[in-house]
């Protein structure tokens, strides 16, 4: 009996969870605001203009910046956006 309750126990405690290290970032963890941007131009921190792709793998929230920086332009997580505008805009993940 002892013997099926420690096999349960250490078998539970196996599929915990357990976090996963050097995954892949993603800056734009939300559903609406999916589309990692370099915009030019930011309107009340709400609305992205002159907006264009990242072009580069982002590894981490500063070399996002950095590569929109480099650009002239600043790093947002923006919907969809139309012919270079975002009207939905925000500050990526581990920015702020």
């Amino acid at each position: 009996m002892q013997f099926s309750t420690i096999t349960a126990v250490f078998f539970a405690s196996l599929a915990v969870a357990s976090p996963t290290y050097g995954g892949k970032y993603e800056p734009c963890g939300s559903a609406l605001y999916s589309q990692a941007q370099c915009c030019a131009t930011d309107v009340l921190e709400v609305a992205g203009l002159d907006c264009d792709g990242v072009g580069a793998r982002i590894d981490n929230a500063q070399h996002f910046v950095n590569l929109c920086a480099a650009k002239g332009q600043r790093a947002r997580c923006c919907a969809i956006p139309v012919l270079g505008q975002a009207l939905l805009c925000q500050e990526p993940e581990g920015t702020n």
